[in-house]
């Protein structure tokens, strides 16, 4: 690690957690290098080295500097490269809603998506009538707007958008044979 100059991204293609590091590396235009960790295989030593208290991607290396965990690596970019396009909007307050709803995403979406992975029969059913109601809540922060933060692609955006996959694969917006009012989950896929 030590040498190294400017950003490398330690990844495993279908993390979603990765996914939105790239999305934010895109939307920021920042280049990168990609790694890509076999976590079939194993960990790499780099991986290890570079996340010794998780041990898992994604890690961004900063001129040979590892950040961790996917939100802390969005919010970096905003700090480290703060003329890009930003992710954040520049008003605090507005700034702390994005920061409140991308974490709702990860103790939400995420926790939830992941037992209706695991569970079957009635607690699987429990589980998608909580995505529904979490669904729900999403539904009503983006409101009539384009995009979470209003007009512009942000924080919340690229935290959700890898997740939207998980809707076909969960069938959890159907409600009465209708998507749930144009559904967050469509209209974050395909903004």
């Amino acid at each position: 690690m030590a040498g190294e100059k400017g950003l490398v991204l330690l990844d495993f293609w279908v993390s979603p957690f990765g996914q939105r590091v790239r999305i934010a590396l895109a939307e920021k235009g920042l280049p990168y290098e990609y790694v890509e960790e076999d976590l079939m295989a194993g960990k790499s030593d780099r991986l290890l080295r570079s996340n010794p208290v998780h041990k898992k991607i994604p890690v961004l290396l900063h001129d040979g500097r590892p950040v961790n965990e996917s939100l802390i690596i969005l919010q970096y970019l905003e700090d480290a490269f703060p003329d890009a396009p930003a992710l954040l909007p520049s008003d605090p307050y507005a700034r702390a809603q994005a920061r409140f709803w991308a974490d709702y995403v990860d103790k939400k979406v995420y926790d939830c998506g992941s037992r209706l992975w695991k569970l079957k029969g009635e607690p699987q059913a429990q589980a998608r009538a909580e995505m529904l109601e979490i669904l729900k809540t999403l539904d009503g922060a983006l409101g009539d707007k384009p995009f979470f933060g209003g007009d512009k692609f942000g924080l919340v955006d690229a935290a959700f958008a890898p997740f939207t996959a998980w809707n076909k694969v969960f069938r959890v917006c159907v409600v009465g044979g209708s998507w749930l009012g144009q559904s967050v989950w469509v209209r974050v896929a395909y903004s």
